[in-house]
């Protein structure tokens, strides 16, 4: 009974299991089917949302497709437009040129007909011309043959006769000419030779040319000098190394000393100070600055020099080499004459002479002008060649006429006078150098010492400079730091002495200054 109980019991929980399983699968799969559903519909619309907005984008992307086709579509338009202005531009360029050549082709067409024209008429007149002599020639030859029959001579016989008579009358008149003429000229020779000399020297008004080897460079106030000789006299040492010109200061008021035998270096120490003067900034960079403008100026100024002074004689197409050379003129000196000032007054002479001669006067004034200047050397002239040879070989390399050339050559004589031109410069250059006044032997002999001092320091290795000062009783010589150190520079000082002591005639002493100088410079940016 009790086992049957217990079964009853056990049996009715299996059972009650058994139902709530059921009925808990039965509300799983509804629960599943519910939430099936609700996604099919949240898919649903999912979908339907994403069709709207694909259908959106897709209407967006085809106006920006729609937009940019336009804005391409206009662009080429344009370009196509472009292209076509330019074609037609072409076209019309084309036109005009294919009109010209047309043109020109019509007036080719002309003129060579018109060439052919000419051409028929010249052959036609050379065939008329041929015809005449061929004529000429008959009548000729039949006169002839009838004079020999006349004269029984032949053509070749009567002309020979003929000659040797005419020869004996010519060589008699022209002994009796000769004769005479050679009477007269003795007569009359010197005594026109002196009028001529004399009316041209009375027509030419001449000045006393004095050249000095100072210069004087007045200032405002003594306060100049301290600024100009700088601390230390660093200043006016820079200027002398720069220009090589001894500047005295001394106790003449207002005013300073420029001494030098160069008269453009005198020029130009004297501008650059006017410069530095006047701009008040005086240091040894600004002084370097301005020497080197103001040597510039110089030379712009030896060329106008130049091209006034062959202006102002009417000379004409001189080589610009040559009317360099006239302007350097200015700044040297002949036995203490000016060269430049005795040069034209010799072409002012020998353009007078030569209108009295009945020659040239153009001519007789260039010849005049140009007869001294082989003494205007550059750097590469040969000093040893005598300056008429000299001159005359620049003149033959700048084109001038063989006259003239001859007599630059000729005027003291080195070579053979070929023209008449040649004893006119001669005489025009006497006669300019020997009126009183003119020359100073002295000074010219001075220049050359110390010219020659100057060009025996140049001929050491290392020297930059070389300048003679103190009336040459002084050289100072600036050498080249990279080639010439310090010991060399002592050694250098006495190789120079004893160079001068052997090689020239001098009086007193000789001081020999070398200057080395180191110099360090950086940029900053």
């Amino acid at each position: 009974m009790e086992n049957s109980i217990i079964l009853i019991g056990v049996g009715g929980v299996v059972l009650g299991l058994v139902i709530g399983l059921i009925i808990a699968k039965t509300k799983e799969k509804n629960n599943a089917s519910k939430i099936i559903k609700d996604a099919k519909k949240s898919a649903a619309s999912l979908l339907k949302e994403a069709k709207s907005e694909g259908e959106s984008i897709k209407k967006d992307k085809i106006l920006q497709a729609k937009e940019k086709f336009i804005e391409l579509k206009s662009e080429h338009e344009k370009v196509i437009l472009s292209r076509d202005k330019k074609m037609a531009e072409a076209e019309k360029r084309t036109r005009d040129k294919e009109s010209q050549t047309s043109q020109e082709l019509s007036k080719n067409k002309k003129l060579n007909s018109d060439l052919e024209n000419k051409v028929k008429d010249y052959n036609h007149r050379l065939d008329v011309l041929d015809k005449k002599q061929s004529e000429i020639d008959r009548l000729h030859k039949s006169q002839v043959q009838q004079l020999e029959v006349i004269s029984s001579l032949s053509a070749e016989e009567a002309k020979e006769q003929l000659v040797q008579s005419l020869k004996g009358e010519a060589k008699n008149d022209a002994m009796a000419y000769i004769q005479g003429a050679l009477e007269e000229a003795k007569l009359t020779a010197e005594q026109e030779a002196k009028k001529v000399i004399i009316n041209t020297i009375q027509r030419i008004g001449t000045e006393e040319a004095v050249d000095n080897c100072v210069s004087v460079f007045n200032i405002e106030s003594d306060d100049v000098k301290g600024r100009i000789i700088g601390r230390e006299g660093r200043n006016i040492r820079a200027i002398e190394a720069a220009t090589g010109v001894e500047i005295i200061v001394d106790d003449t008021p207002e005013a300073i000393i420029l001494s030098c035998f160069d008269s453009v270096r005198r020029e130009i120490a004297r501008l650059s100070l006017h410069k530095l003067v006047t701009d008040g900034r005086i240091h040894p960079a600004r002084i370097e600055e301005i020497v080197k403008k103001t040597k510039k100026q110089i030379e712009q100024e030896i060329i106008e020099v130049g091209k006034r002074t062959v202006i102002d004689l009417g000379i004409h197409n001189l080589h610009p080499e040559l009317i360099k050379m006239v302007g350097r003129m200015k700044y040297r000196s002949s036995y203490g004459q000016n060269l430049l000032q005795h040069s034209r007054e010799v072409a002012k002479l020998c353009g007078v002479m030569a209108a009295e001669l009945g020659l040239s006067p153009k001519l007789a004034k260039r010849a005049g002008l140009l007869h001294d200047i082989g003494k205007v050397p550059d750097a590469e002239t040969d000093m040893e060649t005598p300056h008429a040879i000299l001159g005359m070989q620049w003149a033959e390399k700048y084109g001038e006429k063989p006259d003239v050339c001859n007599a630059i050559g000729a005027h003291h004589d080195e070579i053979e006078m070929k023209s008449l031109l040649s004893p006119i410069i001669q005489v025009c250059d006497a006669i300019s150098g020997a009126r009183p006044g003119a020359r100073r032997q002295v000074l010219d002999s001075y220049i050359q010492r110390l010219k020659d001092l100057e060009d025996i320091a140049f001929g050491f290795n290392g020297v930059k400079k070389a300048y003679a000062i103190q009336a040459g009783r002084e050289l100072r010589v600036i050498v080249e730091s990279e080639k010439v150190s310090d010991d060399k520079a002592a050694d250098l000082s006495f190789n120079i002495s004893q160079k001068i002591q052997t090689d020239m005639t001098y009086p007193g002493q000789v001081k020999i200054t070398v200057i080395r100088e180191t110099r360090a410079v950086n940029i900053a940016k």
